[in-house]
């Protein structure tokens, strides 16, 4: 293959030499073996992607540690590498290579950006790793398996349970799902055509689909839990509003359910706004995929529930699973895969499916709260789980808001901003009123200072 070369600039230069090694950045020396480098490439394809510098060495200098560019003399001593990362998988297509070069630096540094790959990428010795923080660790047998829950190579859905058969052959839910949806059929016999039965016993998938309680044989790992906190910080035990709810129940009764306690709740929860009080509210659209997604997604062999999070100023719905397979926060509304194709598919065969237009459920999530000028959703990966965060705050700059807000209130405070903006720093937010002060907009209230320092228009000697 061509790899193309990029000349880069002093900061780009500079920037290079100062990264840190992380979950998603890696060093190496040219002198690396290429059997080594793969190790390093497997485990970011495993986990989250990443990227490679290979020509920067580290060495002991005055004060310590420091990088040095040392890269390779021209394109074709890179050979090797490039040979041992196009034999890790047929298609070659878990990579991407380019040359940095520095007109007053040594050498061509090779930036590898790794792709988190849709299948188990190994190494060249065979063995599969995963990146955890800066460290790439060999995975065991027992963490393959978890590792292919995770790439949705294999799916829990899957599993074969030991419950008596009529809890899914017998259930009102499945036979009011076969007098709607396939009238000719018999349960059993359906059952087993869809390999939602296999050898006279129940998959996860049946009982999560059609057993009247399925919580009862797959305790912790099938059911809702929504919290109420009165507080916008983390969510601890004595912020708490209520008892958290469980909602129980088949998986079309779980999304439904769950979206009406959910607005429930949030019909009592009101939030500082330009006019006073006010109450939060969020596309009901938004609510409801954000919550079918995680019933239809999350991975079923982590036995914890999904928790949907209501605090003052934000709702985050916590799924627990990865991101299956080569889809990642950046690409979610791009790229598809799903974890439980089974679910997928079949949930939206119910009368009034969840999972309307399949595939397109952020997407909707997405618009549903631009449309409200509401801030985009925030979606982050943690260790074994992805939380969804929709945030009450306007997609208006915070100059815009606290001029809207002084339309109708005499004075402004640096707390007051904060609710209305969503900004967190004290420091951030004066610097919006410095901002607004020197376009002549904004003037603080005389006779209030520090902890009590107020801002108002501009007082002009006509008035305001």
């Amino acid at each position: 293959m061509t790899i193309s070369t990029n000349t880069i600039t002093a900061e780009q230069y500079a920037a290079v030499l100062e990264l840190h090694e992380s979950h998603f950045v890696d060093l190496k020396a040219i002198d690396i073996a290429p059997a080594a480098l793969t190790k390093t490439v497997s485990a970011f394809a495993n986990s989250s992607g990443g990227e490679i510098y290979v020509g920067v060495d580290e060495v002991l200098g005055v004060n310590g540690p420091e990088r040095v560019w040392r890269g390779f003399d021209d394109p074709e001593a890179a050979n090797a590498i490039i040979q041992a990362l196009e034999q890790m998988s047929p298609l070659g297509n878990h990579y991407e290579a380019t040359f940095l070069e520095y007109a007053k630096a040594l050498g061509l540094v090779l930036h590898l950006t790794i792709f988190k790959s849709r299948d188990i990428l190994a190494s060249s010795n065979g063995k599969v790793y995963v990146r955890r923080g800066a460290q790439k660790l060999p995975v065991g047998d027992a963490a393959l398996q978890r590792l292919k829950y995770d790439k949705g190579i294999s799916s829990f859905e899957d599993e074969l349970l030991d419950v008596p058969l009529d809890t899914v052959t017998n259930s009102v839910v499945v036979l009011d799902f076969l007098l709607r949806v396939v009238p000719s059929a018999e349960p059993v016999t359906w059952l087993h055509s869809q390999r939602l039965v296999v050898s006279n016993r129940a998959t996860v998938a049946a009982l999560l689909l059609f057993a009247e309680d399925p919580q009862s044989l797959l305790p912790k790992r099938s059911a809702i839990k929504l919290l109420r906190y009165k507080t916008k910080s983390e969510g601890e035990r004595d912020f708490l509003a209520f008892t958290p709810l469980t909602i129980e129940g088949c998986l079309y009764r779980l999304v439904y359910d769950a979206v009406e306690k959910a607005k429930s709740v949030l019909e009592g929860t009101e939030k500082l706004g330009v006019n006073g009080l006010e109450r939060i509210s969020y596309p009901e659209e938004a609510l409801h995929e954000i919550i079918t997604n995680a019933v239809l997604h999350r991975d079923y062999s982590i036995p914890a529930d999904i928790q949907v999070r209501i605090f003052d100023n934000r709702v985050e719905i916590e799924s627990p699973g990865r991101l299956p397979g080569h889809i990642t926060a950046e690409n979610i509304l791009s790229e598809q895969f799903a974890r439980n194709p089974k679910i997928v598919r079949l949930i939206n065969k119910f009368p009034d499916p969840p999972n309307k237009d399949v595939g397109e459920g952020m997407n909707t999530v997405f618009e549903a709260m631009e449309k409200l000028r509401l801030k985009p959703p925030v979606i982050e990966e943690r260790d074994n789980s992805v939380v969804v965060t929709l945030r009450h705050e306007s997609l208006g700059s915070p100059e815009h808001i606290v001029m809207e807000y002084l339309a109708s209130h005499d004075e402004i405070t640096n707390s007051i901003g904060r609710d209305l903006t969503g900004i967190k720093s004290e420091n951030t937010m004066k610097e919006v009123f410095y901002r607004l002060r020197d376009r002549d907009l904004l003037e603080q209230v005389p006779g209030k200072l520090g902890n009590k320092a107020a801002w108002r228009k501009k007082v002009t000697n006509g008035g305001t």
